[in-house]
């Protein structure tokens, strides 16, 4: 499948694989056309995360190019992170350069009034650290946003600015990719989904980086998560599963979310903050969600493993050289795909 090179100017227009697993078909949509196949009394649960500017080129203490590409939060000033060698995103992730050693306590320049910190190593995977920043609180911030920049790859076709990865709804800066099935969801399609008699919810899921280029540390992604579940998205999926309705995550990251809250506690959905290390995949039964709304993504990917939980790895495999010989666009900014058991009639 060919990736997508840059946004589409107009998201509602993407293509939208609709797949249903129980009847084991599958037909062609836009992205206009999700209302009709959601029903009243749905639930769509969208991940309101905002995108950071992850990516800060910095130097070593020896004068050496390198880049942080921050992984997740740890509070206040410290941070997981993945450590790259010179280059940028215009070279594969897994053809740029390995970073030069650096060592417990090493400063790395990120700019004269910022420095990274290394506070430890992970002992299996090097280039895996935990980051101490020299500013914290707002001057921290401030920085990250002056001299970061949004992690990208070289399938896009120029330099990304950080508005081209954020979705309508983005709140809190929690996400160091963007949840990237959130995005074509404009608010007029939110609105026709409301008028539909559809329910909308949110959460927040700090979704985390899609490849380092390092194999140990992707064969482990993705890496923990934190989420944050409100009160109010908990009645609202306990309140559609009473009346019958579908939950559906409008992408993988609200399925961890979810999915991860309710296995740590015990199986039952409870509101309120947590990390999740959960791994869905093919053996994983879900219990808080019904149907996912999520981009295209090739075989041996952690997303498309977790999509497995909701249709089998044959059908998609189908669905996907159909979608391939229509000319539907896969990664981020590509067409998305609605796994949705039990469609009804519009």
């Amino acid at each position: 499948m060919t990736p997508a090179t840059w946004p589409r100017d107009e998201p509602l227009d993407e293509r939208l694989l609709v797949l249903d697993p129980r009847a084991g078909d599958w037909r062609d949509a836009r992205v206009r056309d999700l209302p009709r196949h959601l029903s009243a009394g749905d639930l769509l649960v969208v991940n309101d995360a905002a995108t950071v500017p992850a990516s800060l080129p910095a130097v070593t203490s020896r004068g050496e190019p390198v880049e942080v590409r921050l992984a997740a939060h740890l509070g206040d000033d410290r941070w997981r992170a993945v450590l790259l060698g010179a280059g940028d995103w215009h070279t594969r992730t897994e053809h740029r350069a390995a970073p030069p050693p650096v060592a417990r306590g090493e400063r790395l320049r990120v700019a004269p009034e910022l420095d990274v910190v290394v506070e430890d190593l992970d002992p299996e995977r090097p280039r895996l650290l935990v980051v101490r920043f020299s500013l914290r609180g707002a001057a921290l911030w401030a920085a990250l946003y002056r001299h970061g920049h949004p992690v990208q790859y070289a399938h896009v076709d120029r330099a990304l600015d950080l508005w081209h990865v954020q979705t309508p709804f983005a709140s809190r800066p929690w996400a160091v990719e963007m949840p990237s099935a959130g995005r074509p969801l404009t608010w007029a399609l939110l609105g026709e989904l409301r008028a539909r008699g559809v329910r909308l919810a949110s959460l927040t899921h700090a979704a985390g980086l899609s490849s380092t280029g390092d194999p140990a540390i992707d064969a482990a992604l993705p890496l923990p998560e934190r989420f944050d579940v409100p009160a109010a998205t908990v009645r609202a999926i306990a309140e559609t599963h009473r009346a019958g309705g579908r939950v559906v995550a409008a992408g993988t990251t609200v399925v961890r979310a979810l999915e991860g809250s309710a296995r740590l506690h015990g199986g039952d959905l409870l509101p309120g903050e947590g990390t999740t290390d959960v791994r869905i995949d093919a053996s994983f039964r879900p219990r808080v969600v019904d149907g996912l709304l999520t981009g295209l993504h090739e075989l041996g990917s952690s997303h498309r493993q977790l999509m497995q939980a909701f249709a089998p790895e044959p059908l998609l495999a189908l669905a996907w050289t159909h979608a391939e010989e229509r000319g539907y666009q896969d990664h981020e900014f590509g067409d998305v795909c609605l796994v949705l058991p039990q469609l009804k009639a519009a």
